[in-house]
């Protein structure tokens, strides 16, 4: 290679962003708060593999939805054929997982994980193509408690955290039955207005037309806010659940409004639905996103199964923390050891041990390129 050619600097994939030691502080700090309050509700923590097969996610998120049709790092293996992708999320592996492994088999489950997610979108202020995310999914329980209690679960982390103005808001999607019925109208609704829907919205209309509801287009949310609401069309045990829900709530004094437009983005919720936002985030404003998912279980081939969980994002939290003025930064070490001479040297690294022994985190002064080796230059550095 000549002398004169430099070699090309190569950057960071976009949308996937490093964490530097700057920001391990604070990172650190939600992680354990994470693990702590997860910890105190029985929660057992699962880890799943960031590559699954394809047709877990086609069969789990719904073929007709942004993440199957748009936002999937998805490839063949050339070694055998096979057709994996990069986790979009994770409720989908570890209903995998439970499955496989027979989790469920003596009793329900709480489980949680933490990971990174993978979404082809446009990089923007909390949308990352790799993001993490913190979840807690409980398997087999089919009451309204487990619902609020993980709603409750989330409030009790944001207080560990400190965080302020994340509000609460629930809806109840129904059953299949009732979600049928409903369908039927809003297709019908729709229709009437069909000049009025946008590309996104005439392509979902016949397909998955709930998710029309979802739509963040300005133009469209008169027509949205007149279209027939599904809480109009809950039978008696969807109601009941749902006031069940809004009842512990209620004793618990957490507050929350009921959004009759919440759908949540996959096809696999059916009952309570929840997220959790803030305006202090743009238009990013959704940190946690949830409910119940009592289909998806015998959808991967089990039997049926109630189920219920959430998905938080750690970028948009991490985000609030920043901007509550907190300082997380922490000292790099409790002792800075400084030699001069080749014996002093030598007896500064059984020091070093014996401090580290007594529980003190010790940085050992070693020869850095450029900054020079004397004494001077060490009292300087520490």
């Amino acid at each position: 290679m000549s002398e004169n050619k430099k070699m090309e600097k190569i950057v960071g994939v976009k949308g996937m962003n490093d964490t530097l030691p700057a920001d391990a502080p604070l990172w650190e700090l939600f992680e354990n708060t994470v693990q702590s309050v997860l910890k105190s509700y029985g929660f057992q923590q699962i880890r799943t593999p960031i590559v699954e097969p394809t047709a877990l996610f086609a069969r789990g998120l719904g073929e007709v939805t942004d993440i199957v049709e748009k936002e999937m790092y998805t490839f063949t293996d050339s070694m055998n054929g096979d057709q994996l992708t990069l986790r979009p999320e994770s409720t989908a592996g570890v209903v995998r997982a439970v499955l496989e492994h027979n989790l469920t088999y003596d009793s329900p489950k709480r489980l949680w994980y933490a990971g990174p997610m993978f979404r082809h979108e446009r990089p923007q202020r909390g949308r990352y193509r790799q993001f993490h995310q913190v979840g807690a999914e409980a398997i087999g329980f089919t009451g309204p408690d487990v619902d609020a209690e993980l709603i409750m679960m989330c409030q009790r982390l944001w207080d560990d955290l400190g965080l302020e103005n994340i509000k609460l808001e629930v809806n109840s999607i129904g059953d299949a039955e009732e979600r049928k019925r409903h369908r039927a109208d809003l297709i019908a609704y729709f229709e009437q207005h069909k000049d009025a829907l946008d590309a996104d919205a005439q392509r979902r209309l016949y397909a998955n037309p709930l998710r029309i509801l979802d739509t963040k287009n300005p133009a469209m949310q008169d027509l949205v806010n007149a279209a027939p609401k599904l809480l109009d069309y809950l039978g008696e045990g969807s109601r009941a659940h749902f006031e069940g829900v809004q009842k512990i709530l209620r004793h618990n004094s957490i507050p929350f409004t009921i959004n009759p437009r919440l759908v949540r983005g996959m096809d696999y919720y059916n009952r309570t639905v929840f997220e959790w936002v803030t305006d202090q985030l743009g238009a990013q404003g959704t940190v946690c996103g949830g409910g119940r998912y009592d289909p998806l279980v015998e959808m991967f081939g089990g039997k049926p199964t109630p189920a219920c969980g959430f998905a938080m994002g750690v970028e948009r939290l991490l985000e609030l923390m920043k901007a509550s003025g907190e300082q997380f930064a922490r000292n790099q070490c409790d002792v800075y050891l400084v030699h001069q001479g080749e014996e002093a040297q030598l007896q500064a690294f059984v020091l070093a041990e014996r401090l580290r022994d007594a529980g003190l985190d010790v940085v050992l002064h070693c020869a850095a390129a450029g900054s020079g080796g004397s004494f001077k230059a060490q009292m300087k550095r520490a």
